[in-house]
């Protein structure tokens, strides 16, 4: 007879973790925060401070550290929306 799988039996192919999908999503809450940041803290005009102004970023390319693959399963849930060309933005 054969045993039941076990815990450690890797996912099939096709299937993500569920804790992948969640560091991911959670690495491009924060990397798009930062890039809004860095938008908004640029110095502007002739003025020595800040502008002020709100950020023109519209969405990002995603982190590296996660495949092709884990982005397309976050839009595909609605988490996130697929711009084109790479890019990614909260719906």
């Amino acid at each position: 007879m054969s045993e039941p799988p076990t815990s450690s039996t890797p996912e099939p192919s096709g299937a993500i973790p569920p804790e992948v999908l969640k560091q991911a999503f959670t690495a491009f809450k924060k990397r798009l925060k930062l890039t809004k940041l860095n938008d908004e803290s640029k110095l502007g005009g002739h003025r020595p401070t800040t502008s002020g102004k709100k950020s023109d970023v519209m969405g990002i390319i995603p982190p590296s550290q996660f495949g092709v693959e884990v982005w397309e399963a976050l839009a595909a849930q609605g988490k996130i929306k697929r711009m084109g060309g790479g890019f990614y933005s909260m719906p």
